[in-house]
């Protein structure tokens, strides 16, 4: 099935359940002699890993990576990189009671749509629990994007209707929301926690910046940059939407104020407010490429819900099992993920034509 994978020459392909044995990934396209290890992947799922903190779902795995293929004394080889990270909390009989309901705001009745049968176990392939894999892979790229000093950096700006009004990277992991701001960040807690005791959840906004991309990556018409950023967080579950640079806001704007002043700075062209993102004509043009994304609130609530049986009788139910109330903490290595498989696949493009 096509959707399972993403990616041209930096092909990643993944698989697994939210209660299945496992979920794991399949790398193609990763440069040989790149030094690699499962400590270098396992920074990244910690960071996405449940149980981390009160704001958090308390399903406890340990999300430990196994390389499976691809790597050979500490380098990888060029061939398949295969990693599999295995389910060790499941607790399948929370889902015993719903398994013929359509819960709102869930995937079950377009999946059964689809395939004509769903695993109604979490969600099974639709549960978030999906992007363990997307943050394995990505934490390759990352290592391959380090090694050209390209950084990507996501966290929390906004959540329940809080924002934070300046961003310092060094205050990201010091807090369990992952925002920028550390006074911000109490208050995003707080928020967190009424809605979560109230049997609700709230969403929010995270924002991402990609820094040290050189000019030149990304192609016009179908394959601009933003395009393919764009594919690859709107394929997240859960974002509902995306916005570059200055975004939404340039509809409000004069061509004069939006088409940025140009000044040179570090011996290249450069904007003064980068309302571009770092993209234009769909390609990089060695600003930061910013991005916004919107997530929506958890649609696991506490509260008893109206919904649809297969039998299209409708019904108040309860959804147990362990559901995080804001999705935002755990949603930043997950968003950072996809923009750096993005990148690596952009970079090796580019080495194709150039």
């Amino acid at each position: 099935m096509a959707g399972n994978i993403f990616g041209d020459v930096f092909r990643v392909t993944t698989f697994g359940e939210s209660h299945g044995a496992g979920l794991g990934c399949v790398i193609d396209g990763v440069p040989p002699g790149m030094l690699l290890s499962s400590e270098d992947i396992q920074k990244d799922l910690d960071r996405r890993k449940p149980g981390q903190s009160e704001v958090t779902t308390p399903r406890k795995e340990s999300d430990r990576a196994e390389i499976l293929s691809g790597v050979f004394e500490g380098k990888t080889t060029g061939t398949p990189l295969a990693i599999l990270i295995r389910n060790n909390d499941q607790r399948s009989q929370d889902y015993s009671n719903i398994q013929d309901f359509f819960r709102p705001g869930h995937a079950d009745y377009t999946f059964l749509s689809k395939f004509g049968i769903r695993d109604h176990r979490g969600g099974g392939r639709s549960s978030g629990r999906e992007t363990a894999a997307r943050v394995a892979a990505g934490a390759v790229a990352r290592k391959f994007l380090a090694a050209r000093n390209i950084s990507v950096t996501a966290y929390t700006l906004a959540l329940g209707g809080i924002s934070v009004p300046s961003v310092d990277f060094s205050e990201i992991e010091k807090n369990p929301v992952r925002a920028p701001h550390a006074a911000v960040a109490q208050e995003m807690v707080r928020k967190i926690i009424e809605a979560r005791d109230a049997g609700d959840s709230v969403g929010g906004i995270v924002e991402a910046q990609i820094i040290g991309l050189p000019a030149g990556l990304g192609d016009p018409v179908f394959d601009k940059l933003e395009a393919k950023l764009a594919h690859a967080v709107l394929s997240v579950g859960s974002i509902k939407g995306i916005e570059f640079g200055s975004g939404f806001a340039a509809a409000g704007m004069y061509g004069s104020q939006h088409n940025d002043e140009v000044v040179v700075q570090n011996g290249r062209p450069s904007t003064v407010h980068n309302f571009a993102g770092g993209i234009v004509g769909g390609i990089s043009n060695g600003d930061a490429v910013v991005f916004r994304a919107a997530v929506k609130p958890t649609s696991s609530i506490a509260s008893r819900q109206n919904a649809v049986n297969r039998s299209m009788q409708v019904s108040q139910i309860e959804i147990k099992g362990r559901h995080d109330p804001c999705l935002c903490p755990r949603m930043v290595p997950v968003i950072e993920a996809m923009a750096a498989l993005v990148i690596a696949d952009a970079i090796l493009i580019q080495k194709t034509i150039a």
